[in-house]
């Protein structure tokens, strides 16, 4: 693919994946590795492996949070001391075994009173929006279907996962998935914006600079 100008450069964005160990993501996801045996699972900030095995698949829109905040120069929490800030905003409601969540409104509230991020919820967020909006100091949180580490795959369906989308050129998206494949599907991830539409769901964050 030829990269449209602007896009064939890294973003500067810097890239957070959902888990500690990046490159144990194909293993994660195929299910030949446990999460919960992350050798690098407390850097998280868990109290116990499987504290972070139930949370890791669920953290995607914390883990664009981090990038956000390492792009403006600001700290950058573990993983589960945000988890307990976004819990306390009611950002996630366990149900149980599950968790309802990353709940867009509570979020963008929580952000913005503790880490001055402004971030506007779209409930009807397009493409062409994305498309205008995106940039690295002013990304885009995206809801898409998991999939999109394939990009090459038709999705079941869209949505239920977050990318930060940091860029678009000439038809092309390039985002950050924080549960991307390494060398395919992580990093600067610069796709056709039709492409991107298969996966999108029509919501997500406009991020402010």
């Amino acid at each position: 693919m030829i990269l449209a100008a602007g896009l064939a450069a890294p973003s500067g964005v810097p890239y957070y994946s959902q888990w500690e160990s990046p490159e144990l993501v194909p293993r994660f996801v195929d299910g030949t590795l446990d999460p919960a045996a992350d050798p690098r699972w407390a850097a998280s900030g868990a109290r116990t492996a499987a504290e972070y095995g139930f949370w890791s698949r669920r953290v995607c829109g914390l883990a664009c949070l981090r990038m956000i905040l390492a792009s403006r120069g600001k700290p950058v929490p573990p993983t589960m001391a945000l988890v307990e800030r976004a819990l306390a905003w009611r950002a996630y409601i366990p149900d149980g075994d599950r968790v309802i969540g990353l709940i867009y409104r509570p979020f963008a509230d929580w952000v913005g009173a503790e880490f001055e991020i402004k971030a506007e919820v779209c409930t009807d967020l397009t493409v062409g929006t994305i498309a205008d909006a995106a940039a690295p100091a002013t990304p885009v949180i995206a809801s898409v279907h998991y999939s999109i580490r394939w990009p090459d795959c038709t999705p079941p369906t869209t949505g239920g996962h977050l990318v930060l989308v940091t860029g678009a050129a000439a038809g092309l998206l390039r985002l950050h998935n924080p549960s991307g494949l390494p060398g395919v599907s992580q990093r600067d991830v610069v796709l056709p914006a039709t492409d991107f539409g298969r996966f999108f769901a029509g919501r997500g964050l406009l991020v402010s600079a």
